[in-house]
C-alpha cells in the first residue's frame, strides 16, 4: 500500500514539474522573444518579414514553397511577406528555369547591402540577449531542448 502512495505521489510531483517546466520555458522563450523583436524594429521590418530576408541572405536564394517550413511560417503568410520585402527591393523573384511551377526568392543587391549592415549587430544583440548563461549552460540547453522537441514531435 505504501508503494503505490509513493509511486502516486512521484507521478504527481512529475506532473507538477512538467507544468512549472512548460510555464518556464514558456515566459522564457516570449522574454527572449520580445528582445529580439525589439531589436528586429528597429529595422523597419517585421520579425516575418526578416526571418525570410536572413534565411535568403544566409542559405542563398530558396524556393518561395519551402520558405513557410524553413522559418516556421504558415504557408498562406509567404507571398505577401515576399510581395512586402520585394516592394522594399529587398529580394526579387526568379522562375525556375527547369521547372515553372518552382518560384525563387533571391536577395538583391539593397537586401545584401542591409544584412551585410544589420545583420552583425542584431547577432550580438542576441548574444546579448542570451549573456544570461554561461558557455557550457548554454550547451546544456541546447541538448535538453533538442531532445524535448525530438520527443515531443514523435507523440
Amino acid at each position: 500500500m505504501n508503494e503505490i502512495r509513493e509511486e502516486l505521489a512521484n507521478e504527481m510531483h512529475d506532473e507538477q514539474l512538467s507544468l512549472k517546466l512548460f510555464i518556464v520555458l514558456t515566459r522564457a522563450l516570449n522574454a527572449v522573444k520580445k528582445c529580439v523583436e525589439d531589436d528586429i524594429k528597429r529595422l523597419g521590418l517585421n520579425p516575418t518579414e526578416f526571418a525570410v530576408l536572413e534565411l535568403i541572405y544566409s542559405k542563398g536564394e530558396q524556393p518561395i514553397q519551402k520558405i513557410g517550413e524553413k522559418v516556421l511560417i504558415a504557408s498562406s503568410s509567404i507571398t505577401y511577406v515576399v510581395d512586402k520585402l520585394e516592394k522594399k527591393a529587398l529580394i526579387k523573384r526568379k522562375p525556375c528555369p527547369k521547372d515553372r511551377r518552382i518560384t525563387y526568392a533571391v536577395i538583391t543587391t539593397e537586401g545584401s547591402e542591409l544584412m551585410n549592415e544589420v545583420f552583425p549587430t542584431h547577432r550580438a544583440a542576441i548574444a546579448n540577449i542570451m549573456a544570461g548563461l554561461s558557455v557550457s549552460e548554454k550547451q546544456v540547453m541546447i541538448e535538453q531542448l533538442k531532445k524535448l522537441g525530438y520527443y515531443a514531435q514523435q507523440m
